[in-house]
């Protein structure tokens, strides 16, 4: 899990800091003292301790470019003044806290969105088993899956995976970001490039066969792929 912190109060950062570590002491963790420092860093976090009131950019401006960027962000807002608790909601937080930050609610808040980001981290991974050891990969870095008799290959953007399993169970597994393109291949919607009546290119620049009795329903998914929100990895 990635969290970040930002505040321009010293104290306030190495509290938080103490409470996250407290809870969850595996997380990755850093604190920025101010929004430019937090944007400049250009990194994706799962979770943000945002204070409200700073000098620069304040709270609110860089929630709006941080929302921006990252739609499933966790947000949570960090003020001493409840009249801003509302500007917090428009900008979608999750919740927020008031200074001085009492343990008990930080907990419970926490907690709270922890227990979020991790449902979340475990719908995009998939466990599998290869050449007798367990493997857990990220679901978005899954370019297609290839059928090979007993076997499928999983070819990912960081490299290929053998398994025994057929396309049903797989293209069941791996839900509706996937589509059976052909009888041999389960494609990742997220990497589709381009596409002619009877193949698909990847973002990688790899070919794959496309079924010409599949093709008006594979552009009917895609479609509704790119609709409902889904962003392609070019």
């Amino acid at each position: 899990m990635e969290i970040a912190i930002c505040d321009d109060e010293k104290e306030i950062r190495e509290q938080l800091k103490r409470l996250v570590e407290e809870r969850r002491p595996d997380v990755s963790l850093t604190c920025y003292a101010s929004g430019e420092a937090l944007l400049d860093a250009g990194k994706r976090f799962d979770m943000v301790f945002l204070d409200i009131r700073m000098d620069g950019k304040d709270g609110i401006e860089t929630a709006r470019i941080l929302r921006k960027a990252d739609e499933d962000l966790l947000l949570i807002f960090i003020t001493g003044l409840k009249e801003y608790v509302f500007d917090a909601f428009d900008v979608g937080a999750f919740h927020y806290l008031l200074k001085p930050i009492s343990g008990e609610k930080f907990a419970q808040v926490f907690e709270a969105a922890a227990r979020k980001v991790e449902k979340k981290h475990k719908q995009e991974t998939f466990l599998i088993r290869n050449r007798n050891r367990n493997v857990l990969l990220r679901k978005d870095h899954i370019l297609y899956v290839e059928s090979r008799m007993r076997k499928a290959e999983i070819h990912t953007c960081r490299g290929n995976y053998e398994i025994y399993g057929t396309m049903q169970a797989l293209e069941k597994q791996l839900g509706v970001n996937f589509y059976r393109c052909h009888r041999g291949y389960l494609v990742n919607l997220a990497h589709v490039l381009e596409y002619t009546t009877d193949s698909i290119t990847l973002t990688d620049g790899m070919k794959i066969f496309l079924s010409r009795e599949k093709y008006n329903a594979f552009v009917r998914a895609y479609m509704r792929y790119l609709q409902n929100g889904g962003i392609s990895y070019v």
